[in-house]
């Protein structure tokens, strides 16, 4: 346990949306398919829209432009691995501190869940988890907390017989930071995720709203029956009772007094679910509808404004 240290539903009636934060309106768009690494490989794994994507990106639909992201001196990383009883496997994780602080310093803590088939190596799109926690936005930096990535595998973050990468990440990934002072009550602990990440940061939530005090999830994977994830991902899904019972849409209950950032591109496959999502939102969460896809460049646009989210809400 001790770290080794190396560096289809409706679309949302207009009265609804005008209870909530729209950054960006875009209800309409059609589906894309991702070709962006680790974060939603099933899509293309299971030939879901083939060439879609190529068409989009010839015409500009997956265009997104952000500015390079700027990063002040980088702060300590560390990695090690640990059984999980829960997972019944070893599972990797990387944690990294903010710049000016060290290994020891009482800090709230974000943890980012990796998409499908990634893993805490590659949690994050296009920067490390010492380069998130050390961005730089609009000239000032953000509130000083760490960041944990963690090796959650392939089942989309929900327990499945034998592996449940939920309990491993409150039981087991958790205690661990709070002994190196991350998260540690009064300090607080927040979620963020990518693609199947982002379908876990919010489910994670939904189960612990004691624990996970803040949430932001982009591009999330959230479908809106078991029949349609079944048809692209068998295994996202234990069975349907299984998706009953950790299906994100239907039980964001415990959100209302959770802060909540969603983001998701008009031409993402995830839209419609996203959008189901939204309607059952509390009216307080920010849901952002912007150009772009399931790929990359999305991902990247909106990790600085999400990892802004978290700090705003996690040191308050």
């Amino acid at each position: 346990m001790h770290p080794d240290p190396s560096s289809e539903r409706q679309a949302p009636r207009q009265p609804r949306w005008t209870r909530r934060q729209i950054l960006t309106a875009g209800l309409g768009g059609v589906a894309g398919i991702v070709i962006a690494g680790a974060a939603g490989v099933e899509l293309v794994s299971h030939g879901v829209l083939p060439g879609k994507q190529a068409l989009d990106q010839l015409e500009g639909g997956c265009s997104v432009s952000s500015p390079k992201p700027q990063f002040a001196p980088l702060g300590r990383s560390l990695s090690g691995s640990f059984h999980s009883q829960a997972r019944m496997r070893a599972v990797g994780y990387t944690i990294a501190w903010p710049p000016g602080t060290a290994p020891g310093t009482p800090l709230p803590l974000v943890i980012m869940l990796h998409g499908e088939g990634g893993n805490h190596t590659n949690a994050l799109s296009g920067m490390r988890p010492n380069e998130a926690v050390a961005l730089v936005i609009d000239g000032r930096p953000l509130p000083p907390m760490a960041i944990v990535t963690v090796d959650g595998g392939s089942g989309y973050w929900n327990p499945h017989p034998g592996d449940d990468p939920m309990e491993m990440v409150v039981s087991e990934l958790i205690p661990i930071c709070q002994g190196m002072n991350l998260g540690r009550e009064p300090r607080k602990i927040g979620t963020m995720g990518i693609s199947m990440g982002g379908y876990g940061a919010i489910l994670l939530a939904e189960k612990f709203p004691d624990v996970i005090r803040a949430v932001a999830a982009i591009s999330p994977a959230i479908w809106t029956s078991y029949e349609q994830a079944r048809a692209v991902n068998p295994g996202a899904y234990a069975s349907d009772a299984d998706f009953a019972a950790d299906d994100a849409i239907t039980h964001t209950g415990p959100l209302s007094n959770t802060p909540v950032r969603v983001a998701t591109g008009n031409d993402d496959p995830f839209h419609p679910g996203v959008l189901a999502l939204a309607q059952k939102l509390p009216h307080t969460a920010t849901v952002v509808l912007s150009n772009g896809c399931h790929t990359g460049p999305f991902f990247n646009s909106q990790e600085p404004q999400s990892l802004q989210f978290l700090g705003q809400h996690l040191t308050d």
